[in-house]
This record gives structure tokens, sequence and C-alpha cells, in this order.
């Protein structure tokens, strides 16, 4: 099987011949990346940057993304002067075929940094979106719909673009503190999960899988992000999570995208830790039909992770690689 294959059938729970890896870092890795240009978060070397959305962020000294201080919509009558990203914009998409090169074989994704929560609140103020959920609500579901509108419209532009070129579709928004999530699942399966399923069935419609990203416990949503139509979760907190409880209730339901912990094991944790952590994620969260993929966080050194942590890892999950044939 070649690389898109392996990946594929591990999300499909169709037996992979063995475990995807995406490590980049150490020049392996079953996918590839292919982005439009967004901003992002602008330079890291800057301290401060603006986004396509006109969010102001502001870095320290110290090399790290960065955070978002300066939000546009932090008033609501703002909107009466603000001025929205385009997404039919052709500068989003000016030398994006070249992003696609080295892909052969490859499982591609593309994706959008910030999908909906996190631009709502990098937009408005954190605080201000929860209070918003309960005090404009009117307000705050438009704002939404503002958001989905612009992420289907990129998500048609890059089809239209490279029809059959793409695999999977990726993002970001993190839902959750170390101890739970930021909103009941009620006010989450009422408000979000209808959105998020609009982005899912545009992905489907095109042949995408959808991988989402979340840091923090996240359990009480996992069954609505599930139905939301996500395929493949990365969760690089597995500890936070509880390893045995996740695999337990949601293994062979989706796939799941982890390495050991990035907060606990990889930084902190012995050899022996290590491995008998990679071995736990193996058992409890793949399935025999497949169900896992191994990846690497390439941001994690921030938090004081060494090189030689991240190799330890990548050959205690080869070696108990249960797949292989």
């Amino acid at each position: 099987m070649n690389s898109r294959e392996v990946v594929r059938r591990a999300i499909e729970f169709q037996t992979p011949d063995r475990l995807p890896v995406i490590f980049p870092r150490f020049g392996i890795s079953d996918t590839h990346g292919a982005g439009w240009n967004q901003i992002g978060t602008g330079p890291r070397d800057r301290r401060e940057s603006l986004d396509e959305w006109g969010c102001l962020w502001a870095r320290s000294e110290i090399d790290n993304m960065g955070q978002v201080k300066g939000h546009p919509l932090i008033d609501w009558s703002n909107l009466e002067h603000y001025r929205w990203p385009d997404p039919d914009s052709p500068h989003f998409y000016d030398g994006m075929e070249r992003k696609f090169e080295g892909s052969d074989s490859k499982y591609v994704t593309t994706g959008i940094f910030m999908l909906l929560f996190e631009r709502m609140h990098a937009l408005r103020g954190f605080q201000n979106v929860l209070e918003d959920l309960y005090l404009e609500r009117e307000r705050v579901e438009a704002l939404a719909d503002h958001i989905v509108a612009f992420d289907l419209r990129i998500i048609d532009n890059i089809a239209s673009r490279f029809p059959g070129q793409i695999q999977g579709f990726s993002y970001s928004d993190d839902w959750g503190s170390q101890k739970d999530s930021f909103i009941s699942q009620h006010l989450w399966h009422t408000f979000f999960l209808p959105r998020y399923r609009r982005i899912s069935d545009a992905c489907h419609a095109r042949g995408w899988h959808v991988w989402m990203h979340s840091c923090g416990k996240i359990n009480r949503l996992l069954p609505d992000l599930i139905e939301a139509g996500i395929d493949v979760l990365d969760l690089e907190q597995p500890r936070v999570l509880g390893i045995e409880e996740v695999g337990r209730q949601f293994a062979g339901r989706v796939c799941f995208c982890s390495g050991c912990d990035i907060q606990r094991t990889l930084p902190f944790g012995s050899e022996n830790e290590i491995r008998n952590e990679a071995k736990m994620l193996l058992d409890y969260w793949g399935t025999d039909r497949g169900g896992f993929l191994l990846a690497d966080d390439e941001n994690d050194q921030d938090l004081g992770t060494p090189l030689e942590k991240k190799r330890m890892a990548l050959r205690a999950f080869l070696e108990f690689d249960r797949w292989r044939k």
C-alpha cells in the first residue's frame, strides 16, 4: 500500500498494512499539506501582526505563535464599518498549485486554521462569546453563520481548483480546559453541532475526510463531534482525556490522531513510560481494522520536549505497530 492508501484505510477502518505516521520533523510522513494562502497567526518573528480577519496577534520575546490581543468586533457597533475577508479573493489561492509538489502517492490535506469557535472569540473576545451565547443569541448566531459561509466558500474554491487532488480537510478549534469543555453539551449540541455538520457535509460531498484538532478535556463533546461528521480527531493530550476511558467509549467510532501526551509523558516521562503509553494508545484507541494515526505535534517543543523524547516515542509506536504484516 502507498501512503495515501494506508491513511485512507486507517481512517475508514479497512485494515491498513501498517501504522500511518505523520512525523515530518524526522522526514517521515504519509500525509502532505497543501494549504491556501491563509495568514494564520502572521510572521512569528514579529511582536505583532494582523491576520486576514483584522485580529491582532501579539508575541513575547520567546518564539511562539502568539495570542490574539486585538479583537476587531469586541464592540458590536464595530460591525458597521467592519470589512469581512473575501473568500473569493484570488490572492488566497495564487500559487497554491505549487504546494502540491512532492505529494505523489501521499494523502493530501488542506484546511482552515481557527475554523469557527476560535474565530468567533478571536473577533469578539473569549468571555464576550461565552456571554453572547446567552445574552446576544441573534447577533452571535449571525456572526457564526457568516464565518461558516466564509469556510464553505474556501472549501468550494479549493475543491473547484484542485478536483480529485485532496483527500482530507483539517481544522482547529480548541474546546476544552484541563478539566472540561468550555460550554455545556446541550449548548454545543444546539448551537454548534448543526454548523459543524454543514462544513462536514460539504467536505464529504467532495470525497474529503474531516480532521479536527482540539486541545483539552472534551470528553462530553466527543459524541456530538462524531455526530457532526468528524472522521479524524486530533487529540494531543491523551492523559487529560483518559486513554482507557476514551478507548472504551469511542474506539472504532472515529479515527484518532495522536502521539504520547505532549504535556506530561513526552516532556517529563522516562523511556519506559513513553513506551508504555505508546502501546496503550495503540491498544485502546486503535482497533484490529485501524482507527489510529501517529502524529507529531511540531509546536510542542515550546513546552520543552527534547527531540530525543520524540525519537523514543516514534521507535516505540513502530515497535508496537499492531497492523504491520
